[in-house]
């Protein structure tokens, strides 16, 4: 379908010359290839697709799919000549191609008639509210690998022996330790709870007065900001929570049928 998608956009520049000579309104089979009729349903069938992907349903295109349309048929009685329409892999690749049409089918239908609701949209907003609840923080740390090295640097941060940003120079964390330490806005669940305890427990512009240990080594943390958790709007993500809650709803549809179904 792809190189017959570039195909239409190739043909539809030189117009001016196929639109003249070559205008089908056809009404039942668009061409016969050796007595093989191809009915106009084929050709519908692509072009809807065409239309879908932002073609115009134009002669030229009309055309252009009528004469993939032809190769089409040309190459299937080539190949049913060799016998491979009776090949065992060929017809379970076939069978298999027909009950995709089938399911994508039925699936686009059942979407059509269970379509996502307002009051679906709006449930599934406010669980994406309440999962804002609480602060994000701007928080700094610098990592060292023992608790002498944490509680010296504690000290000399707080008699100004020594910048901030001189000392998280010497973080083990990598990627923090060329940025002053900082992790930028996170809540506390994006770390482990030894950090996020401490953290919370911080003023802005207060660092900890004792290291904080984890699995990771000893921590200095800076708590430079705090603010309340502000959810998208909802207009801003009505196209993408809907998709997912389609998706959702397909899902769990198909989870029935198969329930339903008995399987030996």
């Amino acid at each position: 379908m792809k190189a017959i998608s570039q195909r239409m956009i190739r043909l539809t520049v030189v117009s001016v010359f196929t639109g003249a000579f070559a205008l089908p309104l056809w009404a039942g089979d668009v061409a016969k290839v050796n007595g093989q009729a191809i009915p106009e349903s084929h050709l519908q069938a692509i072009l809807d697709k065409q239309i879908e992907q932002g073609q115009k349903d134009t002669p030229e295109l009309r055309e252009a799919i009528r004469e993939e349309l032809v190769r089409r048929v040309a190459i299937e009685q080539a190949a049913k000549k060799t016998g491979l329409d009776k090949d065992p892999k060929v017809q379970a690749e076939m069978a298999l191609a027909k009950q995709g049409v089938l399911l994508r089918h039925y699936l686009t239908q059942y979407m059509k008639d269970h379509p996502v609701t307002d009051a679906e949209l709006e449930a599934a907003y406010d669980k994406i509210k309440k999962a804002f609840a609480g602060n994000e923080y701007h928080v700094r740390h610098i990592l060292f690998e023992n608790e002498a090295e944490a509680k010296q640097a504690v000290a000399d941060l707080k008699s100004g022996k020594v910048k901030w940003e001189e000392l998280a120079k010497q973080s083990k964390d990598p990627g923090s330790r060329e940025k002053g330490g900082d992790l930028g806005w996170a809540t506390p669940e994006m770390f482990v709870k030894p950090f996020s305890d401490a953290m919370t427990q911080l003023k802005k512009g207060e660092m900890t007065e004792q290291p904080v240990k984890s699995e990771f080594g000893w921590h200095v943390i800076r708590l430079d900001d705090v603010r309340p958790q502000t959810p998208p709007a909802l207009e801003s993500i009505r196209e993408q929570l809907t998709q997912q809650l389609q998706q959702q709803k397909m899902e769990r549809h198909i989870e029935e049928l198969v329930a339903k179904a008995k399987v030996q």
